[in-house]
């Protein structure tokens, strides 16, 4: 078992032998028992790693979202949003508001979720996330980096533009959204309202084009209300 690397079947048939607890199964309930340990195992691995790969933040679920404070955040809109359609056809996610309303929790609360069904997810600051791709323009692993994120399912892009791209981050941005398009799912939170998102990309052509293929496939939600950064201090 462990030259197969069953490693988890191993260990639970290493301790049923000690106790001699294996006679109390049939032959097909001790391979049933052993075969559920290892599956079980590894799905939680594969989720452990999902989770730590995607880079959260913070430590954000969905049950933890805090409904009760006004903000405009409708319970079932989350809820259906958490059964993760929007991911299996390939749609988007703006999230909308004002510094400290709970914008990149509640992105962060569906990645996880994303990552507990087994989702490759990545979360990124946007303005970072630009300069390494610039980088990568320089070093020459561009479309190496862009085939890889091609292989996650959920991409989020937290503080969406605080700063007006480049035309190098125009160009990446737009390298993003056309291979996702119809593709994969991205999720947007932005202190800028949409109607201000064509003048932060800039070039009137590509906004266009881009603006076009995040807009038209994405579920909004605008928050509003004071900061719980605020609460939270006082």
């Amino acid at each position: 078992m462990r030259n197969m690397r069953l490693s988890q079947m191993a260990h639970i048939h290493h301790q049923r032998l000690t106790d001699s607890s294996y006679n109390e199964y049939s032959v097909d309930e001790y391979v049933d028992l052993l075969t559920q340990q290892e599956w079980e195992d590894r799905q939680n691995r594969k989720i452990k790693r999902l989770i730590t790969t995607a880079k959260f933040k913070v430590s954000a679920t969905i049950s933890d979202i805090d409904f009760k404070t006004k903000r405009g955040l409708d319970r079932d809109m989350i809820n259906k949003l958490a059964l993760l359609n929007f991911i299996k056809k390939k749609q988007n996610i703006i999230l909308t508001g004002p510094s400290g309303i709970g914008k990149s929790y509640l992105a962060q609360a569906l990645g996880h979720h994303a990552c507990l069904e087994g989702y490759r997810t990545m979360y990124q600051n946007t303005s970072r996330f630009m300069a390494l791709l610039k980088f990568t323009k320089m070093d020459g692993t561009y479309l190496r980096q862009l085939k890889k994120l091609s292989k996650i399912n959920l991409i989020i892009l937290d503080d969406f533009g605080l700063s007006k791209f480049d035309n190098q981050e125009r160009e990446i941005l737009m390298d993003i959204i056309e291979e996702r398009h119809q593709n994969d799912s991205i999720i947007i939170a932005s202190q800028i309202p949409i109607s201000k998102w064509y003048d932060v990309i800039g070039e009137g052509t590509i906004a266009d084009a881009i603006l076009d293929r995040i807009i038209n496939s994405a579920h909004r939600i605008d928050l509003k209300g004071k900061s719980l950064r605020r609460k939270v201090n006082l």
